[in-house]
């Protein structure tokens, strides 16, 4: 068996064996989970998503697994179905009359619990873009197109967030 250099997306490279997807998944199922765990924060939330891109990918894994960059197509996968159950609840909010807070996720630990506070002062928006741009390293344009929006807009909603996540750092500080 030839060992071969396998890029899996433009921020992180791992040596492989082969193609498979259970190597793909080991490899980026934990990240997945933390980025959408800070996109939506609930963890409940970034599971099912997680679990539902995965599923996406898996069931096109031999197209998937040819591509330039896998990683991308899954995190993009992931962020189209944030996007679209991020629409589906925003329409069930108009309808719902004193809809309640979404659950912290971030209690464990006093960090956490200081990165959710600031986290929770943001859109959705605003996260997925700072997420993507920040955490994960995409450029902005790429960004855009896993969000659905040019990259003008990401530019836009990370300079918010992140005078958005200053401000709430003050706050929490005082």
């Amino acid at each position: 068996m030839e060992h071969t250099e396998m890029t899996w997306n433009g921020v992180d490279d791992a040596v492989a064996v082969e193609h498979s997807f259970e190597e793909f998944f080991e490899h980026e199922q934990e990240r997945l989970l933390r980025v959408l765990w800070m996109v939506t924060g609930s963890l409940p939330e970034a599971e099912d998503i997680v679990q539902d891109a995965f599923v996406r990918v898996w069931e096109r894994w031999p197209k998937v697994s040819a591509m330039e960059s896998p990683t991308g197509y899954l995190h993009q996968t992931a962020m189209n179905i944030f996007r679209n159950r991020y629409r589906r609840a925003r329409l069930g909010l108009r309808k719902a009359i004193g809809a309640a807070p979404p659950v912290d996720a971030f209690t464990s630990i006093e960090d956490r619990i200081s990165v959710s506070r600031a986290l929770g002062t943001l859109t959705p928006r605003q996260r997925a873009a700072l997420v993507l741009t920040e955490l994960l390293g995409y450029p902005t344009e790429q960004a855009g197109r896993m969000l659905g929006v040019r990259a003008s807009t990401i530019r836009s909603l990370s300079s918010s967030g992140r005078s958005a996540l200053r401000r709430a750092k003050e706050l929490i500080d005082e």
